[in-house]
């Protein structure tokens, strides 16, 4: 685990130290401007990507090498990507794209797209390494809001497809959302109105006063996951399916619509505007007139996450509506069918500035501090989100959404226990950084906020309005295990453990104490004022000291105590389980002992019992045989067994005239056999004289021969010649 924890914790330490943050600070202007809150950090991959409005640059830094701890130049070593054609108004935000090859700077008068350079090389490093590197920029809508002076841009992101060309979606104080192809950067390619035509007569004539008034005006809007598109919502009688992105936009009244957004079908014709969404239960003020941001988190069903100004925040999830639905009367189109419906699940409410106690009572001062809330999804955990506003940053972790899924998964009604999931299941809220402690003080908004996830766990960078980077590994309670690797095969046939299904059980005592010390409230980490000459006053130094001291004791060591109280009751429980459970088992012991001598006591009697009764069936059959052998009548068996040995005996008499007549032929074969070997006696002899007279008769005739056969081979060499 060291071994983990060692790099993670080395870049964490080594980034607030980079040289490029000290450059900064010092290049910072003595008087700066009115803060504001921005977003001007973005993260590819393991590189940092930050903006510098004055240079007009993004800057790039490495987070590997930092982890590494060899290379002592790592902390003042970053590239520089320099804009060819840089934005002539102030950005205040950076959106990187889903492919990754784009980083969009928004500003209020503006929008423009830097295409990131090729990476390449050992480290992965921009052009190899360059230390300073030029990219080419595409203004989107440049004459558009040239032309119109009054007209501010609102919000603005990425749609969502990263397998087709990039686009840009405007929202504009027009009431207007504009759909921009990189390719066609001044002209978009789907407008999406967002009043009707009486509504834009008055905005023209007022100057966009009257709606701005009334909070009916679109302020943020964010894509869902893809789904398919109901017939309706696209204003199409196809039989075909059509995928496309449900787009929630958020009015300032707090009121919600729904189009669905599919530009590989319908890029010319948009989609039907469904709404305002009922939401459920119903609140006199609509939960609220200062709605500012809207969050759709990657699920479904889809959650929406509505911040308002005064810092709540509003966890609903988007169900189909009903038929008995009064939505139909409300909606825009009386002809449209059913829309979804928003169903609250739970309200929080975001400590924006410290309430601090006074010192004669002990409620705490109520702050009127209001200020915009910025949503930021969690790269990992699709069931976590964070919140940045001026006064600081929180992180909020939903962790019903597991059982919110089974619940509407299962086939059985169970209202219930949805009931007791909402009751006893909250969301994690965790204050991690105040930028305002003091009510003295002026709120210091943050510049960048980026959440690294492929670094050794995720961690929460953070850069201050004076530069200052601050680094926080988030909470792992919301964060899902690691998925298992493909090559793993689960054993179902492998016996569990009984102490880990009483672990994970639904009501374990490990989860007990984790909703004892569940913290409502924290102490965030302060960040001090940049004007180091400004003191604040002695009373609200206090007041932030027994605020802080108050937290420790109410939320830490009272409920450490009560934990302490619970373990402790249930260690003498368990006690006096074990103690009952040893006598148990001594006795089953000793019950084992006895029971293990029955059985050998009962085994001996069991083999004295088998001899015995072997020795009464082999006398019964003594006792049959004899009987049967002493009955005048022959039985069936005997009668066959006489005919039998009848049979044999006449068969033994004809073999033994068989081998007599062989025995006879033997005999007979042997004496022809020894008459044949005898020899035979010539039956001509010659006398002495008789052979002399042919042995002379024979020499003659072979002196003729002789001489014969001289003569022809003289004749013959006569004749050769």
């Amino acid at each position: 685990m060291a071994a983990e924890c060692g790099p993670a914790e080395q870049w964490r330490a080594a980034l607030p130290q980079h040289a490029l943050f000290g450059r900064l600070r010092e290049r910072a202007p003595a008087a700066p401007r009115p803060p504001r809150l921005r977003d001007l950090l973005c993260g590819l991959g393991s590189d940092l990507l930050l903006w510098d409005g004055p240079a007009a640059a993004l800057l790039a830094i490495g987070l590997r090498r930092l982890g590494t701890g060899t290379d002592p130049a790592a902390l003042g070593r970053y590239q520089t990507l320099l804009c060819i054609n840089p934005p002539l108004f102030d950005v205040h935000q950076t959106l990187l794209s889903p492919a990754q090859h784009h980083v969009a700077l928004v500003g209020t008068k503006g929008l423009m797209v830097l295409e990131l350079p090729k990476r390449w090389g050992k480290n992965s490093e921009f052009e190899g390494g360059k230390s300073t590197v030029n990219c080419s920029t595409i203004p989107i809508a440049e004459r558009f809001f040239t032309s119109s002076t009054s007209l501010t841009l609102k919000h603005a992101a990425w749609y969502p497809c990263d397998t087709m060309e990039p686009h840009i979606v405007l929202l504009t104080s027009d009431n207007t959302i504009r759909f921009y192809s990189l390719k066609v950067p001044h002209t978009p390619i789907k407008v999406i109105v967002l009043s009707d035509t009486e509504e834009e007569t008055l905005t023209i004539k007022t100057g966009r006063a009257y709606t701005a008034s009334l909070g009916e005006t679109a302020v943020a809007f964010d894509f869902g996951p893809q789904v398919p598109v109901p017939k309706h919502a696209l204003g199409q009688r196809g039989s075909e399916e059509v995928l496309g992105y449900p787009l929630y936009i958020l009015y300032e009244n707090g009121e919600t619509f729904l189009t669905y957004v599919s530009l590989l079908q319908s890029t010319g014709s948009p989609g039907k505007l469904l709404g305002p969404l009922p939401m459920h239960p119903a609140a006199e003020d609509n939960y609220g007139y200062d709605a500012c941001a809207v969050l759709c988190l990657p699920c479904v069903p889809n959650i929406l996450v509505i911040a308002t100004e005064s810092g709540m925040l509003y966890h609903c999830v988007v169900l189909d509506g009903e038929e008995d639905d009064e939505q139909s009367e409300k909606s825009w189109d009386p002809r449209s069918d059913l829309i979804p419906s928003l169903y609250v699940f739970e309200c929080v409410e975001l400590e924006l500035a410290l309430k601090l106690a006074t010192g004669d009572e002990e409620d705490p001062l109520e702050s009127d501090f209001s200020c915009p809330i910025k949503l930021h999804r969690d790269p990992k955990c699709p069931s976590r989100y964070h919140c940045t506003h001026e006064a600081g940053v929180h992180s909020v972790g939903l962790t019903w959404i597991n059982k919110l899924h089974k619940f509407l998964g299962s086939d059985e009604e169970d209202k219930d226990s949805l009931q007791e999931l909402g009751a006893e299941q909250k969301c994690f809220v965790e204050h991690i950084l105040c930028t305002k402690p003091l009510p003295c003080r002026q709120p210091s908004p943050i510049r960048g906020f980026w959440i690294v996830s492929d670094v050794l766990g995720p961690t929460m960078i953070c850069i201050t309005n004076s530069y200052e980077c601050i680094t926080r590994p988030l909470l792992s309670t919301v964060h899902p295990a690691s998925p298992p690797l493909l090559c793993t095969r689960e054993d179902k046939e492998l016996a569990v453990s009984p102490l880990r299904i009483v672990a994970e059980a639904e009501h374990s005592f490990e989860k007990h104490i984790q909703g004892i010390l569940q913290r409502s409230s924290a102490n965030p980490l302060h960040l001090k004022s940049a004007d180091k000459d400004a003191a604040p006053p002695p009373e609200e130094c206090l007041q932030l000291l027994s605020r802080a001291t108050q937290v420790f004791r109410e939320e830490y060591i009272l409920k450490q105590d009560l934990a302490k109280e619970e373990i402790q009751q249930r260690v003498k429980l368990l006690w006096g389980q074990k103690k009952k459970q040893l006598e148990d088992l001594s006795y089953c012991r000793e019950e084992r002992k006895s029971l293990r001598e029955m059985a050998e006591r009962l085994a001996d009697k069991y083999e004295e019992a088998k001899e015995k009764q072997e020795d009464i069936m082999n006398r019964m059959k003594k006792v049959l045989r004899s009987f049967h052998s002493q009955l005048p009548v022959l039985s069936d068996t005997e009668k066959d067994m006489k005919k039998e040995l009848q049979t044999i005996h006449d068969q033994l008499q004809h073999l033994s005239n068989a081998i007599r007549q062989v025995k006879m032929k033997k005999e007979y074969q042997q004496k022809q056999m020894e008459k044949g070997r005898s020899p035979r006696k010539p039956s001509i002899s010659l006398s002495a004289y008789q052979s002399k007279c042919i042995q002379a008769v024979l020499r003659e005739e072979g002196e003729h021969i002789r001489e014969m056969v001289k003569q022809i081979n003289d004749i013959r060499s006569h004749v050769n010649f």
